[in-house]
């Protein structure tokens, strides 16, 4: 009888629906907020003395603009993935897409639409499909951050003799024999003997 346990690579391919309401909701709440920021920010770099109610009077357009990007980017992200049963760079590219027609509809033209739009669908669409990641190229998880780090900087490690002879001692660079070098440097300019113990010797 064939035996049918599932790989490991089917196991992977096995899609997990996502939550795209409580996704939208949680996204339009933190670019709400970051669009709140930025409508204080244009309130307070005004001209014209508005008040503190300006940020929502004057500038409210820009929160609402914010939240209705965010929004509208994780629905349709969520949304599509969840339709397609792939999480692929195409899901970043829809929802981009309608987040850039919601910044669109600002201008009330359609060329602002479509453009705001595709702009948006290309930057995150490229951006999820080469990683989606800003610290470059992925690292090995099964290398321990710090002993590479330490591996890194031994590897890069200049010897103290060359140190000194480049930048000179002093200034907490001191080359082994130090102590001796000066006692010697103060003996042939002015005759005195500088005694040199073990403990200032090392």
């Amino acid at each position: 009888m064939a035996d049918h346990t599932p790989t490991q690579d089917q196991i992977e391919e096995v899609y997990h629906p996502k939550d795209a309401i409580g996704g939208a909701v949680k996204a339009t709440a933190v670019t709400a907020a970051a669009g709140a920021f930025i409508s204080t920010i244009q309130n307070t770099l005004t001209r014209h003395n508005v008040g503190a109610m300006g940020a929502f009077t004057r500038f409210g357009g820009t929160t609402a603009v914010y939240a209705a990007m965010g929004g509208t980017y994780e629905f349709t992200k969520n949304a599509a993935a969840n339709l397609r049963e792939k999480d692929d760079a195409y899901n970043p590219a829809l929802g981009g897409f309608m987040a850039g027609t919601m910044l669109g509809l600002r201008f009330r033209s359609a060329p602002a639409i479509l453009g705001y739009g595709a702009a948006l669908a290309v930057v995150l669409g490229a951006f999820s499909y080469t990683g989606g990641k800003l610290e470059g190229y992925h690292r090995d998880p099964s290398v321990d951050e710090v002993a590479r780090k330490e591996y890194l900087r031994k590897n890069r490690r200049r010897p103290i003799e060359e140190i000194a002879n480049e930048l000179g001692e002093g200034r907490g660079i001191y080359a082994p024999g130090y102590v001796e070098r000066r006692a010697q440097r103060i003996k042939d300019a002015y005759g005195i003997d500088v005694p040199v113990n073990s403990t200032s010797a090392s």
